[in-house]
């Protein structure tokens, strides 16, 4: 199974243990209705793999919202299998269409196959005299290169393409540390932070106490 965070959006309970199961429950997130998945969809989401007949909406219209604001990769999954169905799905932008019943081995081996499609997007920020350009990993402060190590650097990335927002302790775990390590030091993440601060005089980390941190967006 290829890495990446999924949100299941199947209002079958069954169906939808099924496929966290065989995907790899610790890196899913399950919904029921629309609803839930707005809720807990965030821009740290892989891919979406989405139901259209759902109790309070359609997935299509889900997917167009998501596509408004977002590039996430979808896959349909639905008992529809009209011509139209399919053909309206894919012309919003979904990656990939599967009818039930199907194997979770061949959903596996689809998303797997989106997933290795989904290309990075280039991340760079350049504000208030920092220059930071993720690709090619080379990080300003006035005009001067800093050195940051490749965990400042992904925790770094996570807080800029999430400017705005209040990232918890655990997501920031979770994905910074996602290399199978066992344990991680309680207060990894705050020695992270805190090097940053040195390394990044007034970046724009907030700390947002007993949640976690967030990059103050610019006016």
């Amino acid at each position: 199974m290829e890495k990446g965070k999924i949100l299941i959006v199947e209002d079958d309970h069954t169906l939808n243990n099924g496929i966290a199961l065989s995907l790899g429950k610790e890196r899913m997130l399950q919904a029921h209705t629309l609803s839930e998945a707005r809720k807990l969809f965030d821009n740290t989401v892989d891919l979406v793999i989405l139901d259209i007949n759902l109790p309070d909406g359609s997935g299509l219209d889900f997917c167009r919202e998501l596509h408004s604001s977002s590039k996430v990769p979808v896959i349909f999954l639905t008992a529809n299998d009209m011509e139209i169905d399919i053909v309206t799905g894919l012309e919003m932008g979904a990656d990939d269409y599967i009818t039930k019943p199907f194997s979770l081995m061949v959903l596996r081996a689809r998303v797997n196959a989106v997933l290795r499609r989904k290309e990075p997007e280039a991340v760079t920020y350049i504000q208030g005299g920092f220059s930071f350009d993720f690709d090619q990993m080379i990080f300003m402060v006035d005009g001067k290169s800093v050195s940051l190590s490749k965990t400042e650097q992904k925790l770094l990335k996570l807080l800029v393409t999430n400017r705005g927002l209040t990232l918890t302790r655990e997501l920031l775990i979770d994905r910074i540390w996602s290399d199978g390590a066992e344990y991680v030091e309680e207060n990894a993440l705050s020695v992270t932070v805190r090097r940053l601060r040195e390394k990044l005089p007034k970046i724009p980390i907030k700390t947002v106490y007993g949640v976690g941190y967030s990059f103050e967006r610019e006016e």
